[in-house]
């Protein structure tokens, strides 16, 4: 799957291992950005339909999802902008290719559950960490990705939950 937007400005929210719950803090969160990517786990439609309603959803399956379930969900996907490109993918280990040399400015990924902004390979990765039921003591993260023309600058938000 690919989503291409004539857009050089756009905030992205980023949302991985949601295992079914939605949180109603992502509602504001995530309130005026243009796009959301989920990082797969999503665990159940519903959660998508939520997020459908602050703005349009591009996601993955994660290694728990359901095929027959979500059948309209791929294992990877790719989200362009006039300036960047980014691939979407749930478990990093899987990547089966060099992102710069496929002309990738950022891999989104989940699967950890732990958050992480790094540069590897000279592409961004971003691991939005976990919006889903609380696992170990991992806080409950997701993150969000500035774009201007061809530069990106990534954030992680803690939802600061109190054993939620």
């Amino acid at each position: 799957m690919m989503i291409e937007i004539q857009k050089e400005n756009l905030i992205i929210g980023l949302i991985s291992d949601t295992h079914g719950l939605f949180r109603s803090e992502i509602n504001s969160i995530f309130t005026g950005v243009d796009y959301i990517l989920h990082a797969g786990d999503i665990g159940d439609r519903a959660v998508l339909d939520h997020l459908e309603k602050i703005a349009p959803v591009l996601a993955v399956l994660g290694n728990t999802d359901s095929r027959i379930r979500l059948s309209d969900i791929y294992d990877t996907a790719i989200f362009k902008t006039t300036g960047t490109s980014i691939y979407l993918i749930h478990d990093v280990e899987n990547l089966d290719l060099d992102p710069v040399k496929a002309g990738f400015n950022a891999v989104v990924y989940g699967h950890t559950h732990i958050a992480a902004i790094h540069n590897r390979y000279g592409s961004l990765f971003i691991n939005p960490g976990s919006a889903g039921p609380r696992r170990f003591s991992l806080p409950v993260t997701v993150g969000k990705l500035i774009i201007s023309g061809n530069k990106m600058e990534a954030s992680i938000i803690n939802l600061n939950l109190n054993n939620q």
